[in-house]
């Protein structure tokens, strides 16, 4: 079987397990994929010698956008959906304020990381990205469910 073959063979396989496994993803999953993804690419730059700032500019900018949407994902009139595979915890709609304080938090650290890249600072952005990754542990500890 050729390497295509066996590919193609493969994502089959992969699709129907996931059909078979029945909830649909959580719409969220892709928008905190996304943010994980950005901040790994962030965190590759800085490991570098001469970290590229329009990487950096990029993917700062992206998180910040989206923790200022974070709180839209999570609507105060729902809950965690019925027919739909989440990891996120009934707390958020059962402790709002709570759940808002956490995201804020995250709002500002993304904000101060966007700021720092916008500026060219290579110093401040790694003080900005070290700041960030606590304000993610402290929603994923909260208000998202273990795997």
């Amino acid at each position: 079987m050729t390497r295509a073959m066996t590919s193609v063979a493969m994502m089959a396989v992969l699709a129907a397990v996931t059909a078979c496994s029945g909830k649909p993803q959580s719409p969220r999953h892709d928008k905190f994929e996304a943010i994980g993804k950005a901040n790994k690419a962030i965190g590759a730059e800085l490991k570098k010698d001469a970290p590229d700032l329009a990487v950096i500019k990029t993917n700062a900018e992206s998180i910040d956008s989206s923790a200022k949407a974070l709180p839209s994902w999570f609507p105060g009139t729902t809950g965690p959906e019925p027919d739909v595979k989440t990891e996120a915890k009934a707390e958020i709609w059962q402790k709002p304020a709570e759940f808002k304080a956490a995201a804020g938090k995250f709002a500002a650290a993304a904000a101060a990381l966007k700021s720092a890249a916008d500026a060219g600072d290579i110093a401040a952005v790694k003080t900005a990205a070290a700041a960030l990754g606590p304000t993610c542990k402290g929603c994923h500890d909260s208000f998202r469910a273990k795997e």
